[in-house]
């Protein structure tokens, strides 16, 4: 009973962001997407188009799930959207310089299937343009579908299916590690707490000399790319500071 509770958990523990979607209709097809895998959770990031929730052809593309659009959320900012997650997946065929670990469909699902304690999202871009770079790089994963190289353009509800189609497929069979009791296991740290962390370290790194803040160059981006293959812990964040703020004190004390 217990490892069914865990594994059942990842459907709510899921939440899907769509940020600055053009289209209407590709907002009603990825509820039904949602709701075809058993998913509710959608937030929307700046819709590019009025209303897109309501819209009649977000209505006409959901095909019956309308109640994925009418518990939908649309937000101003990242920050709202991320409000209470602590590890987002960028969805993107394009591959970043220094965007965070790279992870296939079935690899991200099947980890966010086994954390019981992670409260995840899969975070989508425009269709024409993608997501930016400074929204992938704060995120723990860039979560890409090994499409046919020659052709790997996806509908954004067609990326949606295949991201969702693999999380409910590792939601129910049951590999959960945490399910075991082995090991240690803290809270993840959330992202709020994690671009705290960043902002802190990086005044640390300034107030010493070893970043510029009028020239930065890539130290911060492939900080943030070294961060995001650890799995920071809530506890590992609050040390991680803790050594900003005593590096910050010991260069006011010189």
């Amino acid at each position: 009973m217990m490892q069914q509770e865990i594994t059942s958990s990842l459907f709510t523990r899921l939440r899907v962001i769509l940020v600055e979607t053009s289209r209407p209709g590709n907002v009603g097809s990825v509820a039904r997407a949602m709701k075809t895998m058993g998913f509710g959770e959608l937030v929307l990031v700046n819709p590019r188009v009025e209303g897109a929730l309501h819209h009649e052809e977000a209505v006409a593309f959901a095909s019956g799930a309308q109640d994925i659009l009418a518990g939908a959320r649309i937000v101003a900012t990242m920050a709202e959207a991320l409000d209470g997650i602590n590890y987002a997946a960028a969805v993107s065929a394009r591959l970043r310089e220094f965007s965070p670990p790279v992870q296939m469909p079935r690899e991200l699902a099947t980890h966010l299937a086994a954390a019981a304690d992670l409260r995840a999202a899969l975070i989508f871009g425009n269709e024409r343009f993608g997501l930016p770079n400074e929204i992938v790089e704060r995120c723990n994963v860039l979560a890409n579908i090994p499409a046919n190289p020659e052709y790997s353009s996806l509908n954004l509800a067609q990326a949606a299916q295949v991201l969702l189609y693999e999380c409910r497929m590792a939601g129910l069979a049951g590999q959960s590690a945490a399910a075991s009791g082995i090991g240690f296991h803290g809270d993840a740290a959330s992202q709020a707490q994690i671009e705290g962390m960043y902002t802190h370290l990086e005044e640390a790194l300034v107030s010493i000399g070893f970043l510029d803040a009028h020239n930065p160059r890539k130290l911060m981006p492939r900080l943030k790319r070294l961060f995001a293959r650890t799995g920071l812990e809530t506890e590992e964040v609050n040390i991680l500071r803790g050594i900003a703020r005593q590096i910050m004190a010991r260069g006011r004390d010189h």
